[in-house]
């Protein structure tokens, strides 16, 4: 596929690619200012010419700016998203916008700042600058658990994608914790040595053990069975790291972006950047690889630009 982009009326926060459509993505925007926040729904259609554009099919706005959002792992056409007045929404893309959200979620005491759905569970987690993580199983009004435990925001949330009882979580405290939903417990807690706090955090889609964090400039890689310093440990951009996100489909290659304006790829067992990428003019907030299309990325910004391209192109 060659490389595409969509102009867009508003400041993307967040990009998820559909584990059910190969071709669907879910944009999130949270610039107070923009014209359209909420959840806009995008379709990659192929053109006569044998190439392909991009279009927004639905969009579902919001009084609050959003700040994440993930698809269902479980049901194709639903979506969650955690908002800057600190509820989480529930989202069915198939129904109008009259008829949205299906559900809204008022515990959290602050802005709601990552969003993860389980991969194997129909549930989801939710991360907030209130300190407190919470589990939520769709159709249900109140949250399942709080996890309490961070003594600052917490900034992400990540599932174990073949544990599904084990989640991770990145926070400004500068550590980052591990989870077990079956007793609602931390497994342990891992201190971050940079002097900022940690603001990612995602799980290798092929090691049940490695996680990569951001803090600040740097990127760390860590065994979770030895945590006492990380696996690896290097500045990976110019300023500070937005997101990181592991591949689906290949073990060694982690993608971040930053407010450098710029996408990179690395690869963890050689420690070397493979690929740098300036599509963007502004800050990158979010990245995302497809499961159906390998080395298929997607990013999105503060410069109102959804990028589609495929990493070995």
């Amino acid at each position: 596929m060659a490389g595409i982009r969509i102009q867009t009326p508003y400041k993307g926060s967040a990009v998820r690619f559909s584990r059910f459509d190969a071709f669907r993505l879910l944009v999130s925007t949270r610039d107070r200012y923009a014209s359209s926040l909420g959840l806009h729904v995008l379709q990659i259609f192929p053109t006569p010419s044998g190439g392909n554009i991009i279009n927004e099919v639905a969009t579902f706005d919001s009084d609050e700016g959003v700040n994440d959002c993930c698809w269902s792992e479980s049901h194709h056409s639903h979506a969650v998203s955690g908002l800057t007045d600190g509820t989480v929404k529930l989202w069915d893309t198939s129904l109008p916008p009259a008829s949205q959200p299906v559900s809204i979620f008022r515990e959290h005491r602050d802005e709601v700042r990552s969003v993860d759905w389980n991969p194997s569970v129909n549930n989801f987690l939710s991360a907030s600058n209130d300190a407190e993580i919470k589990l939520w199983i769709p159709g249900r009004d109140n949250s399942y658990h709080t996890f309490e435990g961070h003594t600052e925001k917490v900034n992400a949330v990540a599932w174990n994608p073949s544990q599904p009882h084990v989640f991770v979580s990145a926070s400004y405290d500068r550590t980052v914790g591990l989870w077990d939903v079956r007793d609602n417990r931390s497994i342990t807690r891992i201190f971050d040595n940079h002097p900022f706090g940690v603001v990612s955090c995602n799980w290798n889609k092929q090691h049940e053990f490695l996680i990569a964090t951001a803090s600040g400039r740097s990127i760390n890689v860590w065994d979770i069975r030895r945590t006492r310093v990380p696996m690896f440990d290097f500045i990976s951009h110019d300023r500070n790291v937005c997101r990181v996100c592991f591949s689906p489909h290949k073990c060694q290659t982690l993608l971040s972006c930053s407010l450098d304006h710029t996408v990179r790829t690395w690869d963890i067992q050689e420690q070397v950047l493979t690929a740098r990428y300036e599509l963007h003019h502004s800050a990158v907030y979010g990245i995302d690889m497809s499961v159906h299309i390998e080395d298929l990325i997607a990013s999105t910004g503060r410069d109102q630009l959804v990028h589609i391209w495929r990493a070995s192109t």
